[in-house]
C-alpha cells in the first residue's frame, strides 16, 4: 500500500506541461524512515520501517515504484529485515478547468503473510490491483480540497474513497509547513478483506491528521519531518484490534534529477 496519506499529505496534482512542447522527464528518488507502517488506518507494522521509492514523470504521465522494508517484526507475521511489500503505480495527471485531476492503476505485491486471520493463524495476502481517480481544487491562501476514489479490480472488487483538506505555508524560501486531514469511506468487501473479519460492515473507515515541515537544502535535495495521527471512525467497520498504532512519525529524504 502506498505510504499513509503520503501516508497522509493532501497534495494538489498538476498537469504535465503544454501540449505544444514536450517536457523533459524528471525523476525523484525518496527514502522514508517511519516509526510504524500504517495504511488507511490499518497497522501493518508498529515498529520502524524503511520505505524507498522512485518516481519518473513527463507530460502528466508518471511511473512509481515503492517498497516497505521492515526493520522490526510484527506479531510474528512480519519478520524483521525483509521487504514485505512492493507497489507499482502508473498514473496520468491533467486539468479539468480549474481542477487538477488524476487517474491511474496500482499493483500491490506482498511477499509475506499478514494480517492475522480470525483464528490467530497467518493469512496470505495475495497480490491485488486498484484503479483510482482523484480531484483537487486550490481554494487559495494555501488551502487545497481533494477527493480520491480507489476501486480494487482483483482480489477485493470493492471501493475506498477519501475526502480531505490540506494547507501549506511557506515559512521562507526553503521551508514549508504542511497541515492536512482526511476522512474515508469503504465498502463492506474492502473492510472485511483488510481487517480479516467477515462480520464488519461498510461505512466510514478511518480519519487521519498530518503535520509536516519540508526543508529544501538545494533545488534537488529535500528533507521532510512529519507526525501523523489516525484512528477508526467506526469500530463496526474498522475494529480497534486492527489499529495498534495511532500516532507515528518519520523523516523523508528526496532527490530530484
Amino acid at each position: 500500500m502506498k505510504r499513509f496519506f503520503s501516508m497522509a499529505a493532501l497534495v494538489a496534482l498538476t498537469a504535465g506541461g503544454a501540449a505544444s512542447q514536450a517536457a523533459a522527464a524528471t525523476a525523484t528518488a525518496a527514502l522514508d524512515t517511519n516509526s510504524a507502517y500504517v495504511w488507511r488506518g490499518l497497522t501493518f507494522n508498529d515498529g520502524f520501517v524503511l520505505q524507498p521509492s522512485i518516481d519518473v514523470s513527463a507530460n502528466g504521465f508518471a511511473l512509481n515504484v515503492w517498497a516497505n522494508y521492515d526493520l522490526d517484526d510484527y506479531n510474528g507475521l512480519v519478520e524483521e529485515n525483509q521487504f514485505s511489500e512492493v507497489d507499482l503505480t502508473a498514473s496520468y495527471a491533467f486539468k479539468l478547468g480549474a481542477v487538477d485531476a488524476s487517474v491511474g492503476i496500482v499493483e500491490y505485491t506482498f511477499p509475506t503473510t499478514y494480517p492475522t486471520a480470525n483464528d490467530g493463524s497467518p493469512k496470505e495476502v495475495k497480490n491485488t490491483a486498484e484503479i483510482f481517480a482523484g480531484l483537487a481544487y486550490d481554494l487559495g491562501r494555501g488551502f487545497v480540497v481533494s477527493t480520491k476514489l480507489y476501486y480494487d479490480i482483483d482480489e477485493v472488487n470493492d471501493f475506498y474513497v477519501t475526502a480531505g483538506l490540506g494547507y501549506s505555508y511557506g515559512i521562507n524560501d526553503k521551508t514549508t509547513l504542511g497541515l492536512s486531514g482526511l476522512i474515508s469511506y469503504a465498502g463492506q468487501d474492502f473492510a472485511q478483506f483488510y481487517t480479516v473479519n467477515d462480520t464488519v460492515d461498510g461505512g466510514f473507515f478511518n480519519y487521519a491528521l498530518t503535520a509536516s515541515v519540508k526543508y529544501m537544502a538545494t533545488e534537488a535535495c529535500g528533507i521532510t519531518a512529519s507526525i501523523n495521527y489516525t484512528d477508526s471512525m467506526d469500530d463496526n467497520v474498522l475494529p480497534s484490534e486492527n489499529v495498534d498504532t495511532t500516532v507515528f512519525g518519520g523523516i523523508s529524504l528526496t532527490y530530484t534529477f
